[in-house]
């Protein structure tokens, strides 16, 4: 195959009127992608609930054609790019950044594509590894994550060849809240599954058009109950989860509803999955 080789004259002149130039482009790139933060997030806070999450999810769009043109504007100032230099670039600034950086291309390229394929979006609640939370940040290399502790979790995007990704509402205001409860095997499951969905139903919190169900599961200590119904707002999970047992336990206690017993020594409870996430 031959080598495809840079002309002599790749690069124009330098002047002082192109470094003006480029330096103002930078700073209008910087101006325009805070610009798309700021006005995105008042602009999301400000329109209809079902219009916030589409708005969020533009972010990452106005950033990328931000950026597109900051750089082709930049190489059109200092470089001439004729057909041959731009193959010879492009080879040139390939296998170097195959090899210098390979994890943050890694990452920028699976980054591209979850811009197409859509497996988070701004505003969505994922989980990715150990790390759950709302996503708040869509960068060329990373995302960013609000835990419910109120930390910010930066996760590279090539995260996503690797690991399984948990999406909680995939776009939509409403996402499903799983919310467990466990009783000793003698009481009497009719009023526990009649307290849960009163507990539900009546709820401020409750998108009521959604279902509102009960499953149970059995296990040598006791029996879970597994509320499952929908808040309003993806947003007040934790508040809502907190809610349902606030209601459902003053309601257990008037039924005087016994708990499991665990034997000395028992290893604990544990969801389906052998984990679940706190609230």
């Amino acid at each position: 195959m031959p080598i495809v080789q840079l002309d002599s004259n790749v690069f124009t002149d330098l002047t002082l009127a192109k470094l003006l130039r480029a330096a103002i482009a930078i700073g209008i790139a910087y101006g325009g992608i805070w610009l798309v933060e700021v006005s995105t997030t008042w602009a999301s806070e400000k329109v209809a609930r079902r219009f916030r999450m589409l708005i969020k999810q533009s972010r990452p769009l106005w950033k990328a054609i931000i950026l597109i043109t900051t750089i082709s504007f930049l190489l059109q100032q200092f470089l001439n790019l004729s057909q041959t230099n731009l193959l010879a670039i492009t080879g040139t600034i390939a296998i170097a950044l195959a090899f210098a950086l390979k994890d943050y291309v890694s990452s920028v390229i699976a980054g591209v594509i979850a811009l197409f394929e859509a497996p988070y979006r701004v505003g969505d609640r994922i989980q990715i590894g150990d790390h759950y939370g709302e996503m708040v940040g869509y960068g060329l290399r990373a995302i960013q994550l609000h835990t419910p502790d109120d930390n910010i979790v930066t996760i590279p995007h090539n995260k996503t060849w690797t690991e399984a990704i948990v999406n909680a509402n995939t776009g939509a205001l409403e996402a499903q809240v799983a919310t467990d409860f466990y009783f000793d095997h003698q009481i009497e499951s009719d009023i526990v599954i009649t307290i849960l969905r009163q507990a539900a139903y009546s709820s401020p919190y409750t998108q009521l058009r959604l279902p509102v169900t009960v499953i149970m599961r059995e296990y040598p200590w006791g029996t879970q109950f597994k509320l499952r119904c929908y808040p309003l707002d993806i947003r007040d999970e934790f508040t809502y989860r907190t809610d349902l047992i606030r209601r459902s336990k003053q309601a257990f206690r008037r039924h005087g509803l016994a708990y499991p017993s665990l034997p000395a020594g028992w290893p604990g409870i544990r969801g389906e999955s052998g984990s679940e996430r706190d609230g």
